[in-house]
């Protein structure tokens, strides 16, 4: 979008490329460095936007699979299978906290339909199991803010290199004018318009940036919620079953 505004036919001049064309080296170098720094931030945005998108989709869908059958039993045969399907982050939270699970109940010794029976857990297995859930947590979380702080840096250099640019080009159009001995303005005007232009490439860049900055945060915090309440909702459920264990055993 940024690079077919400011490369418009001469014919629309003076405007953007008449703008461009009366830019110092610095302004140019400036201004495709900004066109450089637009194609990043839409990648980005695009990219990580569809990602979101889709771990939040595979996650609700997950914990709605879980709601129907982890309170009855955490290990049903559709929870495990969907787990193996479900690339979403909830799903890999599940599996790394089943994984530790199974493990502390094969420690039991009874297995059925190999699969390791249900046994009592301490206080010390229960507080592995939240460690492992609070770790993978963490995880998941890094990896959905993965090229978010690129986004950022891009969002606050953006302003910064277009008033840099706008700055130096007035000055050294004001340079010229003393050089050349001139004080009128249609001797100053091309050098402010060139000047200006970084400004305007750096808002370019800047505000569709900062838009797509707070959605993607938005969406994070979102998936942040969603695992955070499964992360409840999977202790509770092992504390329910450890509760009718005990029930059972009395």
């Amino acid at each position: 979008m940024m690079t077919a505004l400011l490369f418009a036919s001469a014919a629309d001049a003076p405007g953007v490329y008449y703008a461009y064309q009366n830019s110092d080296s610095v302004g140019k170098a400036i201004v495709i460095f900004l066109i450089i720094g637009s194609m990043i931030t839409w990648t980005v945005m695009l990219e990580k936007g569809w990602s979101l998108y889709r771990a939040k989709r595979l996650s609700e869908r997950f914990f709605t699979v879980f709601s129907q059958y982890g309170e009855a039993n955490m290990l049903a045969t559709a929870l495990l299978q969907e787990a193996k399907v479900n690339d979403g982050p909830v799903a890999a939270i599940y599996s790394s906290a089943v994984e530790k699970l199974l493990d502390f109940y094969a420690a039991g010794g009874e297995t059925a339909r190999g699969i390791p029976v249900p046994c009592k857990l301490s206080e010390a297995q229960y507080n592995a199991i939240e460690a492992v859930l609070e770790r993978e947590v963490s995880s998941q979380l890094k990896e959905l803010e993965t090229r978010i702080g690129l986004l950022a840096t891009l969002v606050s250099l953006s302003p910064f290199c277009g008033l840099f640019g706008t700055v130096w080009g007035v000055m050294m159009a004001f340079c010229g004018i003393a050089v050349a001995g001139k004080s009128d303005f249609t001797a100053l005007a091309p050098g402010v318009a060139g000047a200006l232009l970084t400004t305007v490439a750096g808002l370019v860049v800047a505000i569709p940036s900062l838009i797509g900055y707070n959605w993607l945060n938005g969406m994070i915090r979102n998936l942040t919620v969603l695992m955070d309440n499964f992360t409840e909702q999977f202790l509770v459920c092992v504390k329910l079953s450890q509760l009718k264990f005990s029930n059972r055993n009395q």
